[in-house]
């Protein structure tokens, strides 16, 4: 699972952003070079769709550029490391000068020249820079297309490079999620974010509860309390197939097993049979939005804001977007810990940066990507940017300093509130949806076969026993032969 980039507005999963800055490069500063491979992968992309088995055009690109199938030149000598970054300018432009500056100080011989990209732009920016061979030699990867390149030998294995203390600095849970059991430490954990439930007092007061559910079981009770005393709805969840992995991690919560140690369907059984039949029936008793099958997981945050839903599983970063769009539901909103399964785990969604293996400084990209992520920088970023940090001693300052604020009026400390909320959560999270390859073609396959269980075209158990036979499908395709450790 991925952390929102948190240079723009709350309310936009990936806001629109641009940079401009003589030390820090443009998204487009070699856009030229790049694109020319395009048409060359796309060439292959109609080849493979002749396939028996149907590939889709990212995997195809991905395969070809990162095992080097198709070569566009030869990588052109630099003096310079290259970094790539994330949805960050120019929010952060004066935090990044301010780093780069005291890394030139340390490291004169080796500048930095950093690069900010949409977050829609940089799948295709990075697999044609791959063709070019211009691939950056640090690059902020979301875990799943960092999964699905390192299992094309496209990243580095940085666990050579890493010192044994280097690993001691990071919560242990976001540090083991970088992990790739086929290709090894495929990157250093960077920003977090933690789902809080924000919930809406006055229609809990109006609907005679206390208090929001914690736990999923308790959810189709609250529910029904909303939405027979209000009108209103209790929650908002998507199960648009390329939107949000959040059903994917409440199924993980409710005790679903997603896939086995080959890599094949495990949820289809008692309890990921007994999770749709939920679900299916949440949405079919009208408890739940009937966006929830054709609408992402921003309608929630614009139901919320509306004052239509009771619950919005958000971050705490989403409260300054509430208090500007929709003061009077901002002035009745509290946080509250997040849903949870029996055992209370919570998710983490992580940003990472990882080193391509065409990189000609790889010790020196990685020792960048620790000097980025050290405690000093990440305290200063998480303080800017409202997320939390990955760096064990960053977490340790942040959770004082908000034990410590005292806001001076209503709405920062609201926000303190959740804060501080969502760093002790941490304490009992973890990443939910290991970021496999092929991951999102499983939460498109499992959306895909709920919604037609949610909307009566097939039966639940069906549902699943369907997205379990289409999964196989393509598991056994990918992987034909896979170690029981893979």
């Amino acid at each position: 699972s991925a952390a929102r980039a948190p240079g723009g507005d709350a309310d936009v999963t990936h806001p629109k952003l641009g940079l401009a800055d003589p030390v820090v490069s443009g998204s487009g500063h070699r856009s030229a070079g790049s694109d020319a491979c395009v048409p060359a992968a796309s060439a292959l992309a109609s080849e493979g769709s002749r396939m028996t088995i149907r590939l889709s055009r990212r995997d195809l690109l991905l395969s070809a550029a990162a095992t080097g199938l198709v070569a566009c030149g030869q990588r052109r000598p630099r003096s310079e490391l290259d970094v790539w970054t994330l949805q960050l300018a120019p929010k952060f432009n004066d935090y990044f000068a301010a780093l780069l500056k005291n890394w030139r100080a340390l490291h004169p011989q080796l500048p930095v020249r950093w690069t900010d990209l949409p977050w829609g732009s940089v799948e295709r920016k990075l697999l044609a820079a791959v063709f070019a061979r211009t691939a950056p030699d640090v690059v902020n990867l979301n875990p799943p297309f960092a999964a699905n390149l390192a299992s094309k030998g496209g990243l580095t294995d940085l666990a050579p490079l890493l010192s044994a203390h280097d690993a001691q600095l990071y919560l242990p849970s976001v540090w083991d999620a970088c992990r790739d059991p086929d290709a090894g430490q495929i990157a250093i954990p960077w920003y977090l974010t933690v789902r809080l439930s924000l919930v809406n007092r006055q229609l809990l007061d109006q609907a005679g509860v206390s208090a929001p559910p914690r736990l999923w079981d308790e959810v189709p009770a609250f529910a029904r309390r909303i939405r027979e005393r209000t009108g209103r709805y209790g929650l908002f969840i998507t199960t648009v197939p390329d939107d949000s992995a959040e059903m994917l991690e409440a199924l993980v919560q409710m005790g679903v097993k997603l896939l086995d140690e080959r890599r094949r369907a495990a949820f289809d059984s008692a309890s990921g049979r007994r999770a749709f039949r939920f679900w299916t029936d949440l949405y079919q008793q009208g408890l739940l939005p009937r966006e929830v099958v054709s609408q992402g997981q921003r309608r929630a945050i614009e139901l919320f804001q509306s004052g239509d839903l009771a619950l919005a599983a958000t971050g705490p970063e989403f409260l300054r977007s509430i208090q500007t769009n929709a003061p009077g539901v901002a002035s009745v909103t509290e946080p509250h810990p997040p849903l949870t399964g029996a055992d209370g785990t919570a998710n983490v969604a992580l940003m990472t940066l990882a080193v391509p293996a065409q990189s000609q400084f790889r010790q020196s990209a990685l020792e960048f990507a620790l000097f980025l992520t050290n405690a000093e920088n990440q305290w200063r970023f998480a303080t800017e940017a409202r997320v939390l940090p990955s760096s064990l001693e960053a977490l340790e300052q942040i959770r004082t300093a908000l034990e410590q604020e005292q806001p001076t009026t209503a709405q920062d400390q609201q926000i303190r509130e959740a804060r501080l909320l969502s760093a002790q959560t941490l304490e009992r999270a973890r990443v939910l949806v290991p970021s496999l390859p092929g991951i999102k073609r499983l939460q498109k396959i499992i959306y895909t076969q709920l919604q037609r269980a949610m909307l009566g075209q097939v039966g639940c158990d069906q549902a699943v026993q369907r997205a379990a036979e289409e999964w196989n499908q393509y598991s056994a395709a990918r992987w034909p032969n896979p170690s029981p450790n893979s």
